[in-house]
């Protein structure tokens, strides 16, 4: 083994064609309080349009190596993590505030902004239980008051949820998201290099290649890092920077897909060109320095994406 989308193309885009607004549901209503979440809306990208271009160079740069992230890109994982945490809360009856009549539930409004705000699954209980009040639950009959309680309720609620999204990946029922598996097929067929770096840990990425890619294209990989794997993570471009060392590659040579702006911030630092394939929950963040943004990659073939990064659009 080596070592551990209809689409639309525009380049250097600089605005989406339009927004709506997304409200929270009942249970998040103390969340609107946070500082930026008021500001946050959901804007849609079917198509960005073009920007004012005052310059066109050809560029020496060749596919070389096609590098995904995983999270979002290969899976849309966000409302598998969100089913596993209401599967949790379910469990063991969570109910926050404590009078609530109903287990708590996290909506898809609720759970796409909140993702983006608190990062990890402890910080986000943590986070929502402090503002919303410390539930009762099947493991304490009243709010725990202490902080050994109260650590005891998240960790206990964490590990569930985590084995729960397991069960999930495993369960067959999860496919990658459109075109990933195809793309990769064609950049393999065409002797191009391949890669799968992701900031979250290897046994989370190994568990979702095997199971969504299938085990013969992950040990067909040429590269794969996992955020164990570098000091920092994203947006800081040291995957991407070992990534382009281990395949033997320049940097100028490989383009990235991500879904995120914190991991387009990480391919551009590394000086990779990166392409987007947004999902819901990040589909309001500046793509401004990705050379193409897409809804998914089910009309993305490998010439278009070589086509990109043969002649890059530059604006002054």
């Amino acid at each position: 083994m080596a070592v551990s989308c209809n689409h639309y193309s525009i380049i250097l885009s600089s605005s989406t064609a339009g927004s709506s607004s997304r409200c929270c549901s009942s249970s998040s209503s103390s969340f609107l309080g946070f500082p930026r979440l008021q500001t946050l809306r959901l804007k849609s990208r079917s198509v960005y349009p073009r920007s004012r271009v005052s310059h066109v160079s050809a560029s020496s740069r060749s596919l070389e190596a096609l590098i995904f992230d995983c999270d979002g890109v290969i899976l849309e994982s966000e409302n598998l993590h969100r089913q596993a945490y209401n599967d949790a809360f379910s469990h063991f009856d969570v109910r926050c505030p404590s009078s609530s009549l109903e287990s708590l539930n996290w909506s898809l409004e609720f759970y796409d902004k909140f993702q983006n705000l608190v990062g990890g699954g402890k910080p986000k209980m943590r986070w929502y239980f402090r503002e919303n009040g410390w539930p009762t639950s099947t493991l304490f009959d009243s709010p725990p008051e202490n902080d050994d309680d109260r650590a005891k309720l998240i960790d206990t609620l964490q590990d569930w949820k985590t084995e729960r999204y397991k069960e999930i990946i495993k369960s067959g029922s999860v496919e990658a998201r459109p075109g990933v598996v195809r793309l990769m097929d064609e950049a393999r067929a065409a002797g191009k290099k391949l890669a799968v770096c992701s900031a979250a840990t290897k046994s989370s990425v190994i568990l979702c290649l095997e199971n969504l890619i299938e085990i013969e294209r992950f040990q067909g990989l040429d590269c794969f890092l996992a955020g164990d794997d570098v000091k920092e993570k994203k947006p800081d471009p040291s995957i991407y920077i070992t990534a382009a060392e281990k395949l033997g590659v320049s940097v100028k040579d490989c383009l990235v897909i991500e879904d995120s702006v914190i991991g387009l911030q990480a391919a551009t630092k590394a000086g990779m060109s990166c392409v987007i394939t947004y999902t819901s929950s990040t589909s309001d963040q500046d793509f401004k320095d990705a050379i193409a943004v897409y809804p998914d990659l089910s009309n993305v073939r490998l010439k278009d994406l070589e086509t990109l990064l043969q002649t890059i659009v530059t604006a002054t």
